[in-house]
């Protein structure tokens, strides 16, 4: 009996979370249509927050407060053309969750455009006067009209190869169509790991020419050449890329080899034309005929010039390795190579190790080494942000552990304006110092200068700034904490010399090895060896957040047109390759304008 009454408690609430939205919809609805700002801003809370990802303003916009939200969207509808706002059967219906402290319905829905198809998200949540406002709203562009992504029902029928008999197979097809004899792509992506080939995927599915350059031998060596031991740091469930999720038979965290081996197979399963041993060494753009002369060039030196209309760089958050100069380095006689290059500890057993750097990758090579009876001692420069990859890194998953489908979490994860981001963020590293206070203890204890971010927003708001400074840690501060890896202090150091580091005080750590795990140049420098110095000054910065809170020229339009940029772990691409094809698509149907403005 008691589990009747919860039963339909619990379908009340249901019903009575799909009602409230409904509501909110029909009313929002009328008001947009008319462009009424009075009846528009009577649905919203005084302090609300509103993401628009292309459907209104064909940007990554936000907008908070009401004043702010009531007429951005006043001033986008007359071009937007919003209307039919309704809860979609077949997602996750409305519900009442937590999101950033605030207990509110949650309610997934979809709408028209006058170019194509949106969603987003609604949270209401109560007014004084019992009433239930938004406090935040997500609209998302999710579909051009008629030119819906080839998937599912509108799968492409394969006529043209299918049971050709005396033409051409599929085979035949794929092969013609990679080598670019007499046609150029439309689209050039460089790099090709995960953010290259989600581009390339969703540009395939809407129909866009394009061809992937990848300067390693085989789509996949960008992660198998990687150190002997890594693996990924986040759940699978996150990492999927898009239209493909790995076997329900991997493991939790994915090593870097069966990474390699998905991406390849990836590549072939999802027909994307790409170029193996291939660097991408110089680009100019031409206004008078609006497309880049691009110039690759193969690993024997062979060169071919293509005439693309957009350049894709999806080569990471950084470019070359960083090299710091160091006082005595070079007189050092043993072996330094930058972690890019550390493969194994095996070769250094019985060996002594000193590693430059307190971040994941450091952390990593030091857990390897010393796996292999290496002396291993972390230099520590900076204060380094740590968080246990379990069970600290694993609240960042939350949204994906609640149960909706893939497609409903990206829409969740798209929908947060940046200052909620940095909200949610400060409200989750303060529950991972909770987590890991003992771990945190220990390691000032031992003199680690520990930090939890600028503004107490932890790893991830890091990430988004400057592309490191954090440790997910896989085990070795507990080490570190017993005293089985050693730690340094960079500030001890006088300098570098033959046989190790010679200290300010006289003594001398010895090491066999130097690892310098410094990082990387960002990506600025990929463009200035690649465009020049004048598309680096017309561009700016590439990655960090810029003054609207977004990451800069990532994923939207950039100042010079027909150049775009995607990186970001698989989860961050696999979301925001979506919004990236379709503002080349539009702009190839000439809905968007080349550059933003």
């Amino acid at each position: 009996m008691n589990f009747q009454d919860g039963s339909l408690q619990r379908f009340n609430d249901a019903v009575a979370s799909k009602n409230a939205a409904e509501h909110w919809l029909q009313q929002f609805d009328i008001a947009l249509a008319s462009q009424d700002a009075g009846a528009i801003g009577k649905l919203f809370h005084q302090t609300c927050h509103w993401r628009d990802v292309l459907a209104f303003t064909w940007d990554l916009s936000a907008f908070e407060g009401r004043d702010a939200v009531v007429s951005g969207l006043v001033a986008q509808q007359e071009n937007a053309g919003a209307h039919d706002f309704f809860i979609p059967d077949g997602r996750k219906p409305p519900r009442k969750v937590k999101r950033v402290g605030n207990e509110c319905i949650e309610a997934i829905f979809e709408f028209s455009l006058s170019v194509g198809r949106g969603s987003g998200i609604v949270r209401l949540t109560e007014a004084e006067n019992g009433e239930l406002l938004a406090w935040h709203v997500s609209t998302t562009l999710q579909e051009l009209e008629g030119h819906a992504e080839k998937i599912g029902e509108n799968r492409p029928t394969g006529a043209a190869y299918s049971r050709n008999f005396g033409g051409d197979n599929w085979e035949d097809a794929r092969r013609k169509a990679l080598a670019y004899d007499s046609r150029e792509p439309t689209v050039l992506v460089i790099g090709g790991a995960q953010a290259g080939l989600s581009i390339a995927a969703r540009l395939n599915q809407l129909g866009i020419d394009n061809l992937v350059v990848e300067s390693w031998p085989r789509i996949g060596d960008s992660w198998r050449k990687r150190y002997h031991s890594l693996a990924l740091h986040n759940s699978i469930h996150l990492n999927h890329l898009p239209y493909m999720e790995f076997p329900p038979t991997w493991p939790k965290y994915i090593p870097k080899d069966m990474l390699g081996l998905w991406f390849e197979f990836y590549a072939e399963a999802m027909e994307i034309n790409c170029w193996t041993d291939t660097e991408f060494v110089a680009g100019e753009w031409s206004p008078d005929e609006k497309c880049w002369t691009a110039t690759l060039r193969s690993s024997d030196g062979t060169e071919r010039v293509l005439r693309p209309r957009h350049l894709v760089f999806a080569n990471g958050v950084s470019s070359y390795p960083l090299i710091p100069d160091l006082p005595g380095l070079e007189s050092f006689e043993g072996t330094v190579i930058h972690s890019e290059g550390f493969d194994s500890g095996a070769p250094w057993t019985g060996k002594r190790a000193l590693i430059l750097g307190t971040g994941s990758s450091a952390n990593d090579i030091a857990l390897d080494l010393h796996s292999f009876d290496v002396q291993t001692t972390l230099i520590q420069r900076g204060s380094t942000t740590v968080v246990s990859i379990d069970p600290s890194a694993r609240l960042n998953e939350a949204i994906f552990d609640e149960g909706p489908p893939l497609e409903d979490c990206d829409l969740i994860v798209a929908s947060a304006t940046p200052t909620l981001m940095v909200e949610a963020y400060k409200q989750v590293t303060q529950r991972m110092l909770e987590l890991d206070r003992d771990m945190i203890e220990g390691l000032k204890g031992i003199g680690f200068k520990f930090d939890v971010g600028e503004d107490e927003t932890g790893h991830q708001m890091k990430y988004f700034r400057r592309g490191g400074g954090y440790n997910l840690d896989a085990g070795s501060s507990a080490l570190m904490i017993k005293g089985e890896i050693g730690l340094l202090d960079y500030g001890k150091i006088e300098k570098f010399v033959e046989n190790g580091a010679l200290l300010k005080d006289g003594s001398i750590v010895p090491a066999d090895l130097i690892v310098l795990a410094t990082g990387y140049h960002p990506q600025e420098e990929l463009v200035r060896r690649a465009l020049g110095e004048e598309m680096l000054k017309t561009i700016g910065q590439v990655w960090g957040l810029g003054e609207d809170g977004e990451l800069n020229n990532m994923f939207r339009r950039t100042p010079q047109e027909g150049l775009w940029f995607i990186a970001g772990g698989l989860a961050q691409v696999r979301i925001n390759s979506k919004f990236l094809a379709l503002q080349i698509k539009a702009t190839e149907l000439g809905l968007l304008g080349g550059k933003h403005s």
